[in-house]
């Protein structure tokens, strides 16, 4: 089955001790909770040289910046069109 869409989250140094370490079970929550673990091919990747600007996190061709716990969940229902409770 192909997939409609990737997430990649930095997992540098800096973006991973920065936070991306508990955005990625965000994430993995999220996807779940969604149903969406068949349609987005979810992975990390080294450093993609904007530290400055992480914790990153890039769904499709669109990059976040200053990722969270706090703001992914905002992200990932923006992005994928999820209605809150």
């Amino acid at each position: 089955m192909e997939t409609k869409h990737e997430i990649t989250i930095c997992l540098g140094s800096s973006c991973f001790s920065r936070g991306n370490k508990d955005v990625l079970e965000v994430v993995k929550g999220f996807l779940r909770e969604h149903q969406l673990t068949t349609e987005v091919f979810f992975h990390g990747d080294l450093c993609g040289g904007k530290c400055e600007e992480g914790p990153m996190l890039q769904i499709d061709e669109q990059m976040f910046s200053k990722v969270t716990v706090d703001n992914v969940y905002e992200i990932l229902n923006s992005y994928f069109e999820v209605e809150q409770d």
